[in-house]
């Protein structure tokens, strides 16, 4: 399984949002200043999060983004759908019979890789971007 930088940059960007979130709106400038993520990129992004809304944009000087939930609402599962990046072990849809080797069966192996995708989808539905910031903050310390 291989994350996209769209995903990975979704989730990046808005553990830098939840923790500077708590005093003003934060500017993606800033989000992307800090993390190396160019802002045309940023702003594609954003759209689809404000779209689910995941963020709020907030207009004026003093403008920027905020998290629409509290950071611990908000698990990793939903951002990655957010940003419709999927989380897939194995090529084929789930409900086929046909196998991902283009053959009328599925291979030996095929059980394991979808195991494997229950574990990681689980994976994401506990993580919340409040986890994400105290594991941070704790290794740190």
């Amino acid at each position: 399984m291989k994350l996209t930088t769209k995903g990975r940059y979704a989730v990046m960007a808005l553990a830098d949002l939840a923790r500077f979130n708590n005093i003003n709106p934060v500017s993606l400038r800033d989000i992307s200043l800090r993390q190396g993520i160019s802002l045309d990129y940023l702003e594609q992004i954003f759209s689809k999060l404000r779209k689910k809304e995941i963020v709020q944009s907030i207009r004026g000087t003093q403008g920027g983004y905020i998290l629409n939930k509290k950071a611990k609402e908000i698990k990793l599962i939903n951002i990655f759908e957010a940003v419709d990046e999927k989380i897939k072990t194995v090529q084929c849809k789930k409900e086929s019979k046909k196998g991902c080797n283009g053959k009328p069966t599925k291979c030996l192996t095929h059980d394991l890789w979808d195991e494997l995708e229950n574990h990681i989808t689980y994976f994401f539905e506990q993580k919340s971007l409040e986890d994400l910031i105290k594991d941070n903050l704790t290794r740190r310390v």
